[in-house]
């Protein structure tokens, strides 16, 4: 059996959980589930006790559909209070070969080099090129010799007080967060193929109230940014310019989401305040409006990034559910003139065959993804731990019965030891207490911190 991952994709308007199942041949999807989201605007969590029943709920119907408990979780973070930061590090190389910890190193020192806010937390410490010695752009410097390691990062940082909130939320949903991983990051997790990473493309994930952008570039992502205007701002402008309830408004835009076609036909809609009455209303009017607040919102997204359009080789990626709008391809290619546009559906993987073809689920199946090793190279995660592409956490928690399964009982015993010491029982020799450790036959290398602290403990008691 494989490691059961679940993602959890928080959104303004729901908070999707997909659950996937990761063996060593592929990752298979087996569940989703959905839930209106309640406690969430624009990305941020308004109300802990509703976006944590709203999570709940999601991860309730998405365990229902698979049959299963997860393992680990990966959950989602908005762009919408998350900012970034570039640093650069540079560490001496001992051994004169570059190993993981070397990496590890350099890592951290341009981590401890950025300028980081008060109220801030790292969230991903991302490389994107090294310099080995005098030689620039290397991509992975695993194996290489050199006397001198060099690193540019990308730090995206987030404020502590919204991050806390978040886990917060999860945690009274009774999920433990194994890592929290931006959205737009997991989205490009998702849809991006590896010749677009090599020559620079930016990824734009729109949502129900918010388009997050990110642009990656080589190794990693090299800038993110946000725009709190999503597809909710049409069926808005829908419901207040054809005087019809919100979710009336909702259902027009689903079904005649056509952006190019002006058809003159007329449907009738109910009135807002008095849903008895009704009024008859041109498609050709409905399609203006819904295009004049696409066209404005991607033209605030090509202002975004303009300026790094040296970064962009492969054009603009779109995803998201607002990419569901027919015709949304022409109208953006229109905008970002002289850039290839493609609306981008999760890459294929085994299991449910409908869940990979809505670009609404992009982000979810992103972060099943990344708990399965999808990420960039090299990064230090939100966990504040090194990993590596195609390798576990690089350094994995302990635990004694992993290591020592040999002495369970005798190290039991230890324990049982010291609690009865901490209860006040004094009735042990110091030759009893010295037979007890001599039963741990464990060579002096392997002996746990804590044994050592103890015996010593012991040794100074008596």
């Amino acid at each position: 059996m494989g490691t059961k991952i679940l993602g959890i994709d928080i959104g303004s308007f729901q908070v999707r959980a997909i659950i996937a199942e990761q063996t060593e041949e592929n990752l298979k999807i087996i569940g989703i589930g959905t839930e209106k989201a309640q406690g969430i605007k624009k990305g941020t969590i308004s109300n802990i006790e509703q976006a944590s029943k709203s999570i709940k709920n999601a991860l309730a119907n998405a365990q229902r559909v698979a049959g299963t408990h997860y393992e680990k979780a990966i959950v989602s973070i908005s762009g919408a209070y998350t900012k970034s930061v570039d640093s650069t590090g540079v560490v001496n190389v001992p051994g004169h070969e570059i190993g993981i910890k070397e990496i590890d190193r350099v890592m951290q020192m341009a981590d401890h080099n950025a300028n980081i806010p008060a109220d801030y937390e790292r969230l991903h410490v991302l490389p994107y090129s090294f310099k080995v010695d005098e030689q620039e752009h290397v991509e992975d410097p695993l194996g290489m010799n050199a006397n001198r390691l060099e690193v540019q990062t990308h730090i995206i940082i987030v404020q502590k007080s919204y991050l806390s909130n978040l886990r917060k939320a999860v945690n009274m949903a009774g999920i433990k967060i194994d890592n929290i991983v931006l959205s737009g990051y997991a989205s490009a997790i998702a849809t991006l193929n590896q010749d677009e990473k090599d020559l620079g493309v930016a990824l734009i994930d729109m949502g129900g109230s918010t388009c997050n952008v990110v642009i990656h570039s080589g190794n990693s992502i090299k800038y993110n940014d946000f725009l709190p205007v999503g597809s909710s701002h049409i069926t808005s402008d829908l419901s207040i310019v054809l005087h019809t309830p919100v979710a009336k408004a909702e259902e027009i835009k689903v079904n005649y989401g056509s952006l190019l076609k002006k058809p003159t036909d007329l449907i009738e809609l109910p009135v807002l305040g008095d849903e008895s009455k009704s009024n008859g209303v041109s498609l050709d009017i409905i399609s203006n409006v819904i295009y004049s607040r696409v066209e404005e919102t991607l033209m605030f997204l090509h202002e975004m990034i303009s300026s790094k359009k040296d970064l962009i080789g492969a054009g603009v990626v779109l995803t998201g559910g607002m990419t569901k709008l027919e015709d949304i391809r022409e109208a953006a290619s229109a905008i970002f003139s002289n850039m290839q546009v493609r609306i981008a559906k999760p890459k294929e993987t085994d299991g449910l065959f409908e869940i990979m073809r809505d670009p609404s689920n992009s982000c979810a199946i992103g972060l099943c993804m990344y708990g399965a090793g999808e990420f960039t190279p090299y990064e230090i995660d939100s966990e504040k731990r090194m990993r590596y592409r195609g390798e576990a956490i690089s350094k994995p928690k302990v635990e004694f019965k992993n290591v020592f399964d040999e002495n369970i009982e005798s190290i039991s015993s230890v324990n049982n030891l010291r609690e009865d010491i901490g209860q006040g029982q004094t009735a042990y020799s110091e030759q009893e207490i010295k037979s007890e450790l001599s039963d741990i036959n464990i060579r002096k290398e392997k002996t746990p911190n804590f044994l050592v602290r103890f015996w010593n403990w012991l040794t100074h008691l008596f």
